[in-house]
């Protein structure tokens, strides 16, 4: 049995695959294999993998069944002690795992390190660095297109950033797998979230280096798809994972954000399908009642202390001096 299991969905992406695995085989971290789940790809990406990287093991699903279902499929089916989740258009460091072991290792508390993400076309600047959650309901990476000096230490963050992150295995079964229900994007800010509300830590680990393509599955930065299912996700985020009073305190920063946020995408022809969004977030809430957080009296604790850096995230996010 490897003590880690490299679980990587793919959807359509066998442009990238090569790079990827090939990037895998010069770790010098050994101890691991590599599960490959797909997501009802249309471009041949199963049976090139199998036929070219038979080391490989292969999961195919019949549909595209978002990225949260998909690593949750590679997750049970990993046996190993850490889970190191990774992007299908990405291309590891040789040193990659192996950091991210390191660090995980000498963290008890650490339920995710991740990588620090270059983007592959310009290696100088961070793709991202670590996932942050702010008052204004948003999610955000500070270190997101600047230079890769932004970040040189390790750092604790809200979550870490699934497209290159090591995960202790034994705490899914308290913290709970990923939320198909987000099907794709902040569902790895969910469960970053609720590992935190467990009392958990998430971390990034700036030597271990991993360039990212970005959007090799939706195409681009902003558009409907991605536009729609963010802001659905977001409301359906904030019902499952704050208490009542919490969502009262943050009320007014949380609708001051949402519109800021619909302006900007209204300037790029997006409003439409941000209010779309906003709208199916409300109807996640309708329909998943169940998944909302049971808050104890530890959960209520760290719940105050993640209030604190709700708050203080407002500031990184607009780059406050010393934050």
């Amino acid at each position: 049995m490897e003590t880690v299991a490299v679980v990587i969905p793919n959807y359509n992406g066998r442009k990238y695959l090569d790079e990827c695995l090939n990037s895998l085989k010069k770790q010098t971290y050994r101890d691991f294999c590599v599960i490959i789940v797909d997501n009802g790809s249309t471009d041949g990406s199963v049976t090139y993998i199998r036929d070219n990287h038979p080391d490989v093991k292969v999961i195919a699903l019949s549909k595209n069944t978002g990225f949260a279902n998909a690593v949750n499929v590679g997750i049970k089916a990993a046996e190993s002690k850490y889970v190191f989740l990774l992007n299908d258009d990405t291309v590891c460091d040789e040193r990659a795992i192996e950091v991210l072991v390191d660090t995980i290792e000498k963290g008890k508390r650490l339920f995710s390190v991740q990588a620090k993400l270059l983007q592959l076309t310009n290696p100088d600047l961070i793709d991202d660095s670590g996932d942050y959650y702010c008052a204004l309901g948003w999610a955000f990476s500070p270190g997101r297109d600047k230079d890769s000096s932004f970040l040189t230490k390790t750092k604790a963050v809200t979550s870490a950033c699934a497209g290159a992150a090591m995960y202790r295995r034994e705490l899914f079964d308290e913290v709970g797998l990923f939320d198909e229900k987000h099907f794709c994007y902040l569902e790895d800010v969910d469960i970053g979230y609720r590992a935190r509300i467990k009392g958990y830590i998430n971390a990034c680990d700036p030597r271990a280096l991993v360039y990212h393509a970005g959007s090799g599955t939706s195409g681009s930065r902003y558009n409907s798809f991605k536009v729609e299912l963010t802001a659905g996700n977001n409301v359906y985020f904030i019902y499952k994972n704050m208490p009542a009073l919490q969502i009262i305190i943050n009320l007014p920063l949380i609708l001051a954000g949402i519109i800021i946020k619909h302006v900007f995408y209204v300037r790029k022809g997006l409003g439409k399908n941000h209010i779309k969004g906003i709208m199916s977030g409300f109807s996640k809430i309708v329909n998943n009642k169940d998944r909302r957080q049971k808050f104890g009296k530890k959960e209520l604790l760290e719940c105050v202390k993640l209030q604190l850096e709700l708050w203080i995230n407002v500031a990184r996010r607009f780059g406050a001096p010393g934050v």
